[in-house]
């Protein structure tokens, strides 16, 4: 899966969990960027995430995660 297929599957997570159909996420994005993106969304998210890949998430790597970037490439990463 390439980054544009994970970008159309995360975006459709983040308008999911955060029902907002016109969040638009890009590799800058953070928690600061996303108005209702707090510690609970966060951990609805990465469940989200999870389920819609089909990955597992390490906690430590979750914990380096800086920007939507980061976990695209992580999402990369464990698809790989």
């Amino acid at each position: 899966m390439n980054r544009t297929e994970i970008y159309e599957k995360l975006t459709a997570v983040f308008q999911d969990v955060f029902d907002d159909d016109g969040i638009e996420i890009n590799d800058s994005t953070t928690a600061a960027d996303i108005e209702d993106w707090d510690s609970l969304t966060h951990i609805m998210l990465l469940s989200a995430v999870e389920d819609e890949f089909g990955i597992k998430f390490d906690m430590k790597a979750v914990q380096g995660l800086k920007d939507v970037g980061a976990m695209v490439n992580l999402i990369g990463e464990l698809l790989a």
